[in-house]
């Protein structure tokens, strides 16, 4: 993306709201949830950490929005498909629907079954574990989004349930098979979206965009593309969206997907047929029949994303709320729908305050992105999830999202045929600029050994050191640009090593943060 489009971004950051006040609407929205479960809670006995989860979980859950969400409209925005503007606008939406309509009304207390809660015999440890876990993941999420890095909001949960657990009750707690599946999506996750997104890619590209006639090519491929998104995005959907609501087992959400593609495949290919007889034959034309596509999968990701990560930061506050109003410690907890509204709102509140740094970095700062690689990221981010969850592989939304980003970058780095042809050539100019050097060098070697040497003998000797000259010059200024050409790379190497190393720490650096505030809280409390 180029410095003027990156410019676009920060202005348009810059217009919506000062800092200042960013911080201060985050606040107001704590400040209410706090006013809303002590009004609401005031007569339950052991109220305060009730109240302090759903500030925390308030918290979280705008980090949430802040972080995590970049991963459903960052490529849309990154190729122009969306504005910011509406982007955030479709995400709230959606992410709010996600959360209220098929967010479930049973959530699981731990999550991912990384600890065991019957070791904690103590509520009042329990929901102490769960306050520092709810708070340590909120604050890493918070770091991470400051420097623009987009981690896993659930490996953020895990890791500060983890931590409070051992604080809790020692190493014994936590199901070490689990955190091994867990360190293991680091390296699934990115490398499967990648090459998924990658091969999507790469069928555009010779399909349609290699062709002579591209416009021809895109009637006839990029109907079966929407068709194949809508059954990718339906069998999504209905395995992840909205399985709360009804649980389906893979065969019947796919073959009810089936259903829905063929009818939206023989819906939009007249569609595409007229609107390509408008265009021109160029790659600007073409993409242009990826925006609408585009859009409703920034909607369905953002749908599903609401529907199954808001569990991360209500699950603990669910988990305290069961805890304090029961007296005792349950694997699965209803969710009362204030708890939902906290995780829901809180989500929307910090992607419309803070969402515009992460979207900026999933969809600028990594690689260039068009509608046709943020379709193929779209695909890849849909596509991983079933397949990963038919093979029982651990993975992340986040992770695969990036990781599509990264496949996409790296792809056009392989097909990128001009760089490759530069490099080629100046390797031969080099060889060949070598064996004219020698050739100068020979002759002056030769002429300088010459007993006698005639008037015109010393006039070569002198032309000879000037020609030397000026072919070593021009051999370093060929290196220079030959380094400089190796240096040009679509995928900006400073954010990949960045980006994995927040991936990297972020169990570790929650589980950390989560036992010193639990040890903090236990401190206070005795």
């Amino acid at each position: 993306m180029d410095i003027k489009t990156i410019d676009k971004f920060d202005k348009a950051r810059e217009k919506t709201l000062p800092g200042f006040a960013k911080i201060s609407l985050a606040l107001l929205f704590m400040a209410m949830v706090f006013l809303w479960s002590y009004t609401s809670h005031g007569n339950v006995p052991n109220n305060t950490f009730l109240i302090i989860g759903a500030v925390f979980g308030a918290y979280m859950a705008m980090n949430i929005g802040a972080n995590d969400v970049a991963n459903n409209v960052g490529p849309a925005v990154g190729s122009k498909a969306l504005t910011l503007t509406a982007a955030i606008i479709i995400a709230v939406i959606f992410e709010a629907m996600g959360a209220f309509i098929a967010g479930g009304d049973v959530v699981k207390t731990i999550k991912k079954g990384i600890i065991d809660p019957a070791l904690i015999s103590d509520p009042q440890i329990f929901i102490w574990a769960m306050t520092a876990a709810l708070l340590s993941a909120a604050l890493w999420l918070n770091f991470a989004t400051s420097i623009g890095a987009p981690v896993s909001t659930t490996h953020s949960i895990v890791g500060g349930v983890m931590g409070a657990g051992i604080a809790a009750a020692g190493f014994a707690i936590v199901s070490w098979d689990t955190m091994g599946k867990i360190a293991a999506s680091w390296v699934i996750s990115p490398v499967l979206g990648g090459l998924i997104a990658a091969g999507f890619l790469y069928i555009i590209k010779t399909r349609i965009v290699f062709k002579k006639d591209m416009i021809a090519a895109a009637k006839v491929v990029v109907p079966y593309l929407v068709a194949f998104m809508t059954w990718a995005f339906s069998t999504y959907l209905i395995l992840k969206g909205i399985k709360k609501l009804i649980k389906l087992d893979f065969f019947t959400a796919a073959g009810i997907a089936l259903v829905i593609a063929v009818a939206v495949y023989y819906f939009v290919r007249p569609l595409i047929t007229k609107a390509a007889e408008k265009l021109s034959n160029d790659r600007d034309s073409v993409n242009s029949l990826f925006t609408i596509p585009l859009i409703f999968a920034a909607a369905l990701l953002s749908f599903a994303h609401g529907a199954n990560d808001v569990a991360n930061a209500i699950g603990p506050l669910a988990a305290i709320n069961d805890a304090i109003i029961s007296h005792g410690i349950n694997s699965k907890v209803g969710i009362p729908f204030w708890v939902m509204a906290v995780g829901a709102l809180g989500i929307a509140v910090g992607l419309a305050l803070f969402g515009p740094k992460l979207i900026k970095t999933v969809g600028s700062e990594i690689t260039e992105l068009d509608q046709m690689r943020a379709f193929s990221i779209a695909m890849a981010a849909a596509v991983t999830v079933i397949i990963a969850s038919q093979l029982g592989l651990p993975v992340s939304s986040t992770h695969i999202a990036v990781g599509g980003v990264f496949g996409v970058g790296f792809l056009r780095e392989y097909l990128d045929s001009s760089e490759s042809k530069f490099i080629a050539d100046t390797r031969k100019r080099f060889k060949k600029d070598k064996k004219i050097l020698d050739g100068y060098q020979e002759e002056l070697d030769t002429l300088e050994n010459l007993d006698k040497k005639s008037k015109a003998d010393y006039v070569r000797i002198a032309e000879l050191y000037k020609l030397i000259d000026e072919k070593v010059d021009q051999v370093k200024q060929e290196k220079r640009d030959f380094k400089q050409a190796k240096r040009v790379k679509y995928v900006k190497r400073d954010a990949v090593k960045k980006i994995v190393a927040a991936w990297v720490i972020t169990v570790p650096a929650a589980a950390c943060l989560s036992a010193a505030i639990f040890f903090m809280i236990k401190g206070i409390m005795n």
